[in-house]
């Protein structure tokens, strides 16, 4: 299921246009992305949480040249599939 899709569904399951459907998903969705930017934890119960996590620096090595690179610490989004997901 793509964007467009998506709006659509919820547009029906809803009952408002497909314009109103895509301006409260782009809203929570924009505040999803601008919470965990900001470093917060953000739980949607039962469906999924996302959150900032730290990876460590590490080496690593270019397959190419079997050069050791350093690969630097950086902050990663992680994704937790909630109880509504399971298969």
């Amino acid at each position: 299921m793509n964007k467009a899709e998506l709006i659509k569904a919820v547009a029906a399951k809803a009952e408002v246009s497909n314009a109103v459907a895509a301006k409260v998903i782009d809203a929570a969705l924009d505040e999803a992305v601008a919470a965990v930017k900001k470093g917060e934890k953000v739980q949607l119960v039962g469906y999924a949480t996302i959150e900032t996590v730290k990876k460590a620096a590490r080496k690593g090595m270019n397959p190419a040249t079997k050069q050791v690179i350093n690969i630097p610490a950086r902050n990663v989004v992680k994704i937790k599939a909630g109880a509504k997901f399971a298969l």
